[in-house]
């Protein structure tokens, strides 16, 4: 508990594993903000990003996958940070035309909101990105080149960047499955991949948007949970908006697992990390059965003491 009072809790959406809440672009906001009203919430980029919005707010830690991992594991503290300077990587791969996009993107981002960008970098070389959806429904893919994303972090970090975005090149690959709310983010598994490869090699806060050449504007209609997606050609301003206060890392000082008080997960995704650790602890674990996903992996297969809630209301109402 804080010295404000309030609880500290983490909700977890795991990416690229089609959660029906969470699993699209920002549509699990609405619950973690609800749940940020009567405590402080950890929340990875999955839960509320949404392309040119962002569900973020002030009780909100906004932390990758892989520090989420490594905070569970008592290997990284966080430490609160409400203005984080920000460095943007691009993949070389990205066209002049996309890249001016970004870049205005950047500016109307840092005009609208005051964040402190320090400037960008271009890839030495192409990053390589390709994606697919696995034999299990979940999202995965394959990237050629990540150190020349690292090379382009430092870059930034010798700048005195505190958090980095990044950037890559995707394939022109509609799926009218995810357009239609069905299965999962075709391109969250391999973001997944990059952002965690930059979280371990030099431990700053960061997430990954991707570019795509076709920046034109779909007049189709979608899904709404997904809906963000398809009225912006960038998907950058959320990012930008969560590592403005994204806590930092440390290995000594700030909030660790100690200080957290439950963590909340869909129903059938219940096999990393955080729940291993959390079961460890003996504290609580709440999974959430109107959140499915197309994994299959249940308190009752783990054997897990987790509690099992019907909806996100009913934690709220709970705490």
């Amino acid at each position: 508990m804080f010295a404000d009072g309030k609880k500290l809790g983490a909700f977890i959406v795991p990416t690229g594993v089609g959660a029906s809440i969470g699993g699209y672009a920002g549509d699990a906001s609405v619950y973690a903000q609800k749940l940020s009203e009567k405590c402080n919430l950890i929340v990875n980029p999955n839960v509320v990003n949404a392309a040119c919005f962002s569900g973020i707010n002030m009780n909100m830690f906004y932390v990758e996958g892989y520090s989420v991992d490594e905070f569970f594991k008592g290997k990284c503290n966080l430490i609160p940070s409400l203005r984080n300077r920000v460095g943007v990587v691009f993949d070389k791969s990205i066209s002049q035309n996309t890249l001016n996009v970004h870049i205005n993107t950047i500016n109307a981002v840092k005009t609208v909101y005051g964040i402190d960008v320090v400037g960008y970098e271009i890839t030495d070389e192409p990053v390589g990105v390709s994606f697919y959806i696995d034999e299990s429904g979940a999202s995965t893919g394959t990237v050629k080149n990540l150190e020349t994303i690292k090379k382009a972090s430092q870059k930034l970090l010798s700048k005195g960047a505190d958090a980095i975005a990044i950037v890559c090149l995707f394939p022109d690959e509609e799926s009218k499955d995810y357009a239609n709310g069905v299965g999962a983010d075709p391109v969250g598994g391999v973001e997944a991949i990059i952002s965690h490869y930059i979280s371990k090699e030099l431990r700053v806060p960061c997430a990954h948007s991707p570019a795509f050449e076709n920046i034109s504007i779909s007049t189709d209609i979608v899904d709404s949970r997904c809906s963000a997606e398809y009225i912006t050609p960038t998907f950058l301003p959320c990012i930008l908006i969560g590592l403005n206060q994204a806590p930092k890392l440390s290995e000594k000082e700030g909030i660790n697992i100690g200080n957290l008080d439950f963590l909340v997960m869909p129903y059938n995704s219940l096999g990393g990390i955080p729940v291993f650790e959390m079961q460890k602890l003996g504290k609580p674990v709440y999974a959430i059965k109107e959140n499915q996903t197309v994994l299959d992996v249940t308190s009752d297969k783990l054997g897990a003491n987790c509690t099992v809630l019907n909806t996100y209301q009913e934690l709220v109402d709970m705490l």
